[in-house]
């Protein structure tokens, strides 16, 4: 048998596991999928939302405690952070919310760089367009970097 340490991993499992949400059934899915998976492997869930508008650029808020909101308009955003809460509650794991802004895939690869996930999570497209240029599930997986799971 050879001693074959991985990347990322610490232990058997993943430590920290990115979770795209924006809101879709899919991603819904996606979440308490990866949430069960962290809470099974004892990792960090990292909850990520790629909003349209550039005032959400780079927002981070822990799962610790009272967290102090100000998302403006974006509703979306308000509801994923609350059911992210209730979610992280349910689940008895630990939990991040980072709302990002521009374009989904760039930015989930950017969290994933920066953080140096062990796995992304991310739910499968319902759109007929991506069949032609790609769903961001597609291009995650094509990027190589990570293991991906897409969550129908």
């Amino acid at each position: 048998m050879s001693n074959v340490t991985p990347n990322h991993c610490s232990g058997d499992g993943p430590g920290v596991i990115l979770v795209a949400i924006d809101g879709s059934t899919t991603s819904s899915r996606a979440g308490a999928w990866a949430a069960g998976l962290a809470r099974r492997q004892g990792s960090r869930l990292l909850c990520v939302y790629v909003a349209n508008q550039p005032a959400f650029a780079s927002m981070a808020m822990g799962m610790g405690g009272e967290i102090p909101v100000n998302f403006g308009n974006d509703e979306v955003a308000k509801e994923i952070l609350e059911d992210v809460r209730a979610n992280a509650k349910a689940y008895q794991v630990s939990a991040e919310f980072l709302v990002r802004s521009g374009d989904p895939v760039t930015e989930i690869e950017r969290v994933a760089d920066e953080v140096k996930v062990d796995a992304v999570v991310v739910g499968a497209s319902t759109q007929a367009g991506h069949r032609l240029i790609g769903s961001v599930a597609v291009r995650l997986v094509r990027a190589g970097r990570w293991p991906v799971t897409v969550v129908p």
